[in-house]
């Protein structure tokens, strides 16, 4: 079997060897290690016997590879369509998926949000229509399919279960850039008794977030925010409202050391934040930030050692404490996606292979019932799909230690 060869592998270390290793990584971990208050400048992000001084040297296509079981939610290569955005929840007995599906790669006018549902996670229903069809850009116009002001679009940002109910939201703006003067996150409610989405109103103008409210520990919610300028921010709040937020700024678009891009975040276990920024200046790794303060100021972002394809990513806290995190950690290549463990939250020290051969990207977890289950975009950003991962097959990676 591969997965057991690939075990072996990588424990066929020399004695001595694997003993310098370790002795070298605990000398870096006591002088470098990562503390929202008393160390936030650590570049120190990944670290272990089998990791090299230069993570770009990680040989991530032959990583432990994780099993899991796979399903295509949705495929538009057929028509040159595109799949992106994908977001999980597991509401009401069921998961729920939904992703950006448009006429063409990417985010093009006529744009609109899709969903599916699953008993199981593998099996997925016919998808369906979230938002309505974008101003001026139904597929008649003459705008459809092109990057124009005059067009429009909508773009999938995430499941939200709020009070109970369950919210799809979705951003929109014209079509010619990234992103339009028209930004606003909008927020569509499903509606039990109709079997439809509602528009739920307004979340936040000039807004694109990345992911789904969370709660943080003051109780509120928090997300983050891109504005139409691509100045990165923090939102806190949501609990008067939808509509009811502060904005804190972390990082501005003219920072001449980051293009802060997709940002990600947890909890840590003392209840301080962490955020992570894929960089657009293509440096090659993630860079970090830490709030002690609920989310109303952060230090500024540090690049780490966590190598980065300059792609999105998303991280989660388990229900057993640890962390996961997926991505494309190979230096200019969305291949492959791998999810790596942290014990902590700030330093990771467990890397697995998921899935590759081909583009792959735009990951999302959520975790349900003793599985971890990862949507994500492929062929270029033509397919929505989702690979089911048993918990416990997470041991696979225990080799590494």
């Amino acid at each position: 079997m591969k997965i057991s060869h690939e075990i072996e592998s990588w424990s066929e270390f020399h004695p001595t060897l694997l003993a310098v290793l370790i002795l070298s990584c605990s000398i870096a971990s006591a002088a470098d290690y990562p503390h929202p208050k008393d160390n936030p400048n650590s570049p120190l992000m990944l670290q272990g016997p089998w990791v090299p001084e230069d993570t770009h040297t990680i040989d991530f296509d032959n990583l432990p590879k994780i099993p899991s079981e796979h399903a295509v939610v949705n495929d538009v290569r057929l028509v040159d369509g595109v799949n992106q955005h994908n977001y999980m929840l597991h509401y009401d007995g069921q998961f729920w998926i939904i992703w950006s599906d448009g006429p063409s790669v990417e985010d093009k006018a006529g744009q609109r949000v899709k969903y599916a549902t699953s008993e199981d996670g593998l099996g997925w229903s016919a998808p369906d229509f979230v938002t309505p069809i974008p101003p001026n850009s139904a597929p008649d116009s003459p705008v459809y399919n092109t990057r124009s002001k005059e067009g429009f679009r909508w773009i999938s940002r995430g499941l939200w279960e709020r009070d109970g109910e369950l919210l799809a939201l979705a951003s929109l703006d014209e079509s010619a850039e990234f992103f339009g003067p028209s930004l606003e996150l909008r927020a569509f409610r499903w509606n039990k008794e109709t079997k439809a989405w509602d528009d739920a109103g307004l979340v936040f103008d000039n807004t694109i977030n990345n992911f789904a409210p969370e709660k943080i520990p003051s109780g509120e919610w928090m997300m983050s925010r891109r504005s139409y300028d691509r100045n990165v921010f923090f939102l806190v709040g949501g609990v008067k409202g939808l509509d009811q937020w502060e904005s804190f700024p972390v990082v501005f678009f003219n920072d001449p050391n980051l293009k802060a891009e997709e940002p990600g975040w947890w909890v840590l276990p003392d209840g301080n934040l962490v955020a992570l920024f894929r960089d657009n200046l293509k440096s090659g790794y993630l860079f970090r930030s830490f709030s002690t303060d609920n989310g109303r100021t952060w230090n500024a972002p540090v690049k780490t050692n966590f190598p980065d394809a300059t792609s999105k990513f998303f991280g989660l806290r388990m229900s057993d404490g640890r962390y996961v995190m997926v991505s494309n950690p190979k230096p200019k290549l969305r291949d492959p996606m791998t999810l790596a463990i942290s014990d902590d939250g700030m330093v990771f020290n467990k890397m697995g292979y998921l899935v590759g051969g081909r583009h792959i990207d735009y990951p999302h977890v959520i975790e349900h019932d003793g599985y971890l289950l990862v949507a994500f975009s492929g062929w270029r950003k033509q397919s929505c799909e989702v690979l089911k991962i048993k918990i416990e097959d997470l041991k696979v990676l225990d080799v590494q230690q």
